[in-house]
């Protein structure tokens, strides 16, 4: 077991179903990012209804990928904590069942969506971060030429890297983003 596989959820059929809804794919990357809420506190944040939120908690607790935070609240306000930092997902584990399809379609959609989200959002407001994350920041873009099993092998090695830096959050951090993806492309010339 690697590291980083304390770390992440790994999706399967059921927690696939559950992240097929955008509004709790969004919850769970507001709990993970920025620590436990309540559900009138990530109602305002995602503008729904402190109910709407509720029932989206809810559905996530019980497929365990959050839980409540023992350490605050009271009886009538509850909060709720991520269980794992991120999620970890193999394609080959849905593209074969037709019940998944809309799923896994449905939830990786949204973390594009959510990821060119982030990215944009970090553009819109570049100047306010200051040198020091200036020229930290990366984006990058690199068609390659490879073999699948050299595709799965680079992966591995950057999820490695990833995973030694894996740890938890210390005074002076700032959290960051870190988007990983390599899949293929059709040149035009290319025929299906």
């Amino acid at each position: 077991m690697g590291k980083g596989d304390r770390y992440l959820a790994r999706i399967d059929g059921r927690l696939l179903r559950a992240l097929s809804h955008p509004l709790r794919v969004r919850i769970l990357e507001l709990l993970r990012e920025d620590g436990p809420a309540t559900a009138s506190g990530l109602a305002k944040r995602v503008g729904e209804s402190s109910g709407t939120t509720s029932w989206h908690l809810r559905q996530l607790a019980e497929c365990g990928l959050i839980t409540d935070d023992a350490e605050r609240g009271s009886r009538r306000d509850r909060w709720w904590k991520a269980v794992h930092d991120g999620d970890q997902m193999h394609a080959e584990d849905f593209i074969d069942d037709p019940d998944l399809a809309g799923p896994f379609s449905a939830y990786v959609r949204t973390l594009i969506e959510q990821r060119y989200a982030a990215e944009a959002q970090f553009v819109a407001e570049v100047r306010d971060w200051g040198d020091e994350w200036i020229d930290k920041a990366s984006f990058h873009d690199s068609p390659l030429p490879l073999t699948p099993d050299e595709a799965a092998a680079m992966s591995d090695e950057i999820m490695a890297v990833i995973d030694r830096y894996r740890r938890p959050k210390k005074e002076g951090d700032t959290q960051v983003r870190v988007h990983w993806a390599a899949f293929p492309r059709r040149s035009r010339t290319e025929q299906p």
